[in-house]
């Protein structure tokens, strides 16, 4: 019975990360129709993708068993999230731009190639799960967190308009059931870092239910066009919910 309810959680966890996968699709849409990033960040994408390369690896049966599940949606996520960092290459708005985010994404198959080969070539068993494990929840715990800043903004300016409704709610279920998924497997790499998650999604709905009637509204009552909004989040902030979706990420954002 336990291994079936793990199977289902992580089944929800592959449908609801793949929401945030997906969600920064309007941005990349309005990218490619302008032939211009604009203003938008790179930074989230290219931190989701190594996210989404070491959970991957993390739950191939060679380094931990009977986590596929955790593979497939993060090996999904990253040939995503591989667009994405292309798209934002092909229509950087400028040569620095460019030069940065291809910098970004030179460092993330760094970190990716570095902690594979050294699990591969120098450890087995335990340590090999420890040592993608660990990987693995750092940067799940950075991708989570990168939120606060939204939430400070929305605390800052009493309005929701930063932060929509589905986008939290999406990252405080994605966090939840894979958190639930690691309870029951027994695994803390992917129970600690969604637990995490499931927390801080939870205290963006908490934020929405506070601030819900200024939707639209920043602190002087004024209001925000929604290109405005997008661009703001965007510029400002390593998000889980990317560009003017939402996560999830909200730039989820995924999960484990």
């Amino acid at each position: 019975m336990e291994d079936v309810a793990k199977f289902l959680f992580g089944i929800s966890g592959n449908v609801i990360a793949l929401f945030l996968f997906l969600s920064p699709v309007p941005t990349f849409w309005r990218i490619i129709r302008k032939k211009s990033t604009e203003e938008f960040s790179g930074v989230p994408y290219n931190m989701t993708l190594l996210n989404c390369l070491l959970s991957a690896w993390y739950g191939l049966p060679f380094v931990s068993p009977n986590n596929i599940l955790v593979s497939t949606i993060n090996g999904a996520g990253a040939a995503i999230e591989a667009c994405y960092v292309v798209i934002f290459l092909c229509f950087a708005s400028s040569k620095k731009a460019r030069l940065r985010t291809l910098g970004l994404a030179s460092a993330v198959v760094a970190v990716f190639a570095a902690v594979a080969l050294v699990s591969m070539l120098a450890l087995h068993g335990p340590g090999r799960k420890l040592l993608s494990g660990l990987a693995m929840a750092v940067f799940s715990i950075c991708m989570y967190a990168s939120p606060l800043s939204i939430m400070r903004l929305v605390i800052r300016t009493k309005s929701v308009e930063y932060m929509p409704f589905l986008l939290s709610l999406a990252v405080f279920l994605c966090g939840t059931s894979w958190f639930v998924y690691g309870l029951l497997g027994r695994d803390p790499f992917v129970a600690v870092p969604n637990g995490c998650g499931s927390v801080l999604g939870a205290a963006q709905l908490i934020l929405y239910a506070v601030y819900r009637n200024n939707k639209g509204k920043s602190s002087d009552g004024k209001l925000q066009g929604s290109d405005d909004v997008e661009m703001s989040v965007d510029a400002r902030n390593n998000k889980v919910a990317h560009g003017d979706d939402a996560g999830g990420s909200q730039d989820v954002q995924q999960d484990s």
